[in-house]
């Protein structure tokens, strides 16, 4: 007689799909990774229209800030950064100083730009919609950031894990009080952002050993490695 083969059994496809969603809630639950924005690596450049002859242009450098992040999970995704309104630089000191008083940003009460994600709308794996808050001279108006993942990987020279994005967003300036010289200087105000952030010491991800601190050496120097490239 033929040896019948033992019949699975019935609730073991159940009792999986059980655990499975048992399991969901804890890996949805776990915590991103959290990260420091490199203020030496990361810009925002502003363009707004002057008088119809150019496009005046304006950059500010040195961005405090912090996220939380893992590629894959832009929806959990969380941004706050400040820009510190001395970095603002129009490349003419008289300019910069007319720029700072009370009739534009208003710097001697208002000495920084925050931004505040409320949610993030993924695209796909690598582009997303930040939705925010900006707060500048001290009025708050939403904003929509167009963010493209670069990279989440060690960096080649310092071995520590980075993370870099480019961004885009579009303002009208009347929405921050910045409504002088209305036919001089144009409404709308085009924001390109470039960012780097180095991954927060003891945040990596469960089994992912941390990078280097900022103190301590490379175990190895890769060999195209520059020493005074930053």
């Amino acid at each position: 007689m033929p040896r019948r083969r033992p019949r699975p059994a019935p609730f073991r496809p159940a009792l999986g799909f059980a655990l499975a969603l048992l399991a969901a809630p804890l890996l949805a639950a776990r915590p991103l990774p959290e990260w420091r924005l490199d203020p030496v690596h990361s810009r925002v450049l502003f363009e707004v229209g002057h008088a119809g002859f150019s496009q005046a242009l304006a950059t500010l450098s040195a961005p405090e800030g912090r996220l939380r992040y893992a590629p894959g999970r832009w929806e959990d995704a969380e941004v706050e950064v400040r820009l510190p309104l001395s970095r603002l630089d129009f490349g003419d000191a008289d300019w910069n100083e007319a720029m700072l008083g009370r009739r534009w940003f208003d710097a001697g009460r208002h000495p920084e730009i925050h931004f505040r994600s409320t949610r993030v709308e993924p695209v796909d794996a690598e582009h997303a919609r930040v939705h925010g808050e900006l707060s500048v001279r001290g009025r708050r108006a939403p904003v929509v950031l167009e963010v493209r993942q670069n990279a989440v990987k060690r960096n080649p020279l310092t071995l520590r894990r980075t993370a870099g994005f480019s961004a885009t967003a579009e303002l009208d300036r009347r929405d921050f009080g910045l409504d002088a010289a209305p036919t001089l200087v144009g409404h709308s105000v085009r924001v390109r952002i470039e960012v780097e952030a180095l991954r927060t010491r003891g945040s990596a991800s469960p089994g992912e050993a941390d990078a280097p601190s900022e103190t301590e050496a490379p175990a190895t120097e890769p060999d195209d490695a520059d020493p005074q490239f930053p």
